[in-house]
């Protein structure tokens, strides 16, 4: 059987502020505490601001150790 092929998937890098807040389940303040302590990198792109994915994932890793390595 024949599968359709799309565009390759590739991981996300960012998400907006918005499913950050979604996908964490934190509020807009904290999250924008997180960043302003380094603990969360921003992208801006134009007036848009991106969340790099692999740091909500340290955010909220079970391993405290893995948490702090930024």
């Amino acid at each position: 059987m024949h599968k359709p092929k799309g565009p390759p998937t590739a991981p996300l890098l960012t998400v907006s502020v918005n499913e950050a807040l979604r996908v964490t389940g934190i509020g807009r303040t904290l999250l924008y505490d997180l960043i302003d302590s380094g603990q969360l990198r921003r992208v801006k792109v134009g007036r848009r601001t991106l969340i790099r994915f692999d740091d909500l994932q340290r955010l909220v890793s079970a391993d405290p150790e893995e948490r702090s390595a930024a």
